[in-house]
């Protein structure tokens, strides 16, 4: 019998830390690049994910990150597994997603002679937002690896925010050739349809749902702070927090303060979910009042639900909401002011219909997933035409 012919696809690895990752956040990419033709894996560590990600087409490789993970020795390890996989694998293209990845993809890229890295920092992580002791003494390690790492020929950082372009060209770290502007990896705006919103009654008033990893740098003391003035204010209103805590995140909430939350009548705690577009058919408002973001997939969503947000006046969250049109902005790690906006909202349906249906224009124009797909797989082509070039 006859060997089947070989796969002559570009091949692009998304390294990932975890298979939830991936599939909330990079699932348009890797759909796009597959149907412009490209054979797509990713290597994360796998736990509920993988099998609905093998049956998007895409090749799952489990490979074990720890992402709190800081003894040289055991870093050193996994680097090497990194590299033996990319030497296994071949990949013409490597896309890292985030700090740790971007590190040892980059080093592994190295050792194993791929050409085209892709790196995309989603946000600045708890490196950089954090005024911890860890995150201080991480920085300028991390910085300078950086450095390191993206000033090579065939290279690109990939980030999602005008502010965090202008931090790593003016801080040195990457030249301004080689960072690309890319605003998300884009929302399915037919699967996240505008509806009307529920209508509130005496035992069920507006509903403002955060929804997220359960992070102090989210926000989330502020939020129930603000939660906790509207209580004393009188003004009627639910709130729901949607997520799980993050074990492997500095930042995590702890399960006792969230409950200790819901027992003081501040909020629900859902926990998670995976229907994401009922969640935006049951909300009216989305809430995320964190300290910076890449740009936050949940306001697209419900941006393209036809759900206004209130979210802070910091990188990421600006770049989605227009004061005013989409939603409302609040200076960050405010209380007072987030409250006075929750408020607003909660009492003027009014405008929450007005700023939804603007919000959903919005996405719909300059945030679908056909658009970023496109602008996403233009890049992927642009390196492997340099690469086939030298």
């Amino acid at each position: 019998m006859r060997d089947s012919a070989p796969d002559t696809r570009p091949h692009l690895l998304f390294l990932v830390t975890e298979d939830w990752a991936f599939w909330r956040h990079r699932r348009p990419m890797a759909r796009a690049a597959r149907d412009a033709g490209f054979r797509v894996s990713v290597a994360c560590r796998v736990r509920d994910h993988g099998a609905l990600i093998e049956a998007e087409g895409i090749r799952v490789l489990p490979l074990s990150w720890d992402r709190q993970g800081a003894n040289p020795l055991k870093e050193l390890a996994l680097m090497g597994k990194v590299a033996a996989l990319l030497r296994r694998e071949k990949p013409d293209l490597v896309h890292n997603v985030a700090i740790k990845p971007a590190i040892h993809g980059g080093f592994g890229a190295l050792l194993a002679g791929t050409q085209a890295v892709v790196t995309t920092m989603a946000g600045m992580g708890f490196v950089y937002i954090s005024d911890s002791p860890k995150a201080r003494i991480l920085r300028p390690i991390i910085t300078t690896l950086f450095r390191f790492l993206f000033n090579r020929r065939g290279r690109m950082l990939m980030v999602q925010n005008a502010d965090d372009r202008a931090f790593f060209v003016d801080q040195g770290i990457v030249p301004a050739d080689r960072v690309t502007l890319v605003r998300g990896s884009g929302v399915d705006v037919d699967l996240f349809t505008p509806t009307l919103e529920p209508a509130p009654t005496a035992g069920a008033p507006p509903l403002f749902v955060y929804l997220g990893r359960m992070l102090a740098d989210k926000g989330l003391h502020e939020l129930a702070g603000a939660a906790r003035i509207l209580k004393r204010r009188g003004i009627p209103f639910r709130l729901a927090l949607v997520g799980e805590p993050d074990a492997g995140n500095p930042a995590t909430l702890d399960e006792a303060t969230l409950r200790a939350w819901e027992a003081e009548g501040l909020l629900d705690w859902w926990g998670h979910r995976d229907d994401i577009p009922a969640l935006w058919r049951e909300s009216h408002v989305a809430v995320l009042p964190s300290y910076r973001e890449g740009l936050p997939k949940a306001l697209l969503e419900a941006g393209a639900a036809g759900r206004p947000s209130i979210t802070t006046d910091a990188p990421g969250c600006r770049d989605l909401v227009v004061e005013g049109e989409t939603g409302i902005l609040v200076p960050p790690r405010s209380v007072g002011p987030l409250a006075d906006a929750m408020a607003t909202l909660a009492t003027d349906a009014e405008a929450r219909a007005r700023m939804g249906a603007a919000a959903r224009a919005r996405v719909v124009k300059n945030f679908s997933a056909e658009a970023i797909g496109a602008q996403t797989v233009a890049l992927y082509r642009t390196l492997l035409d340099r690469k086939t070039a030298r």
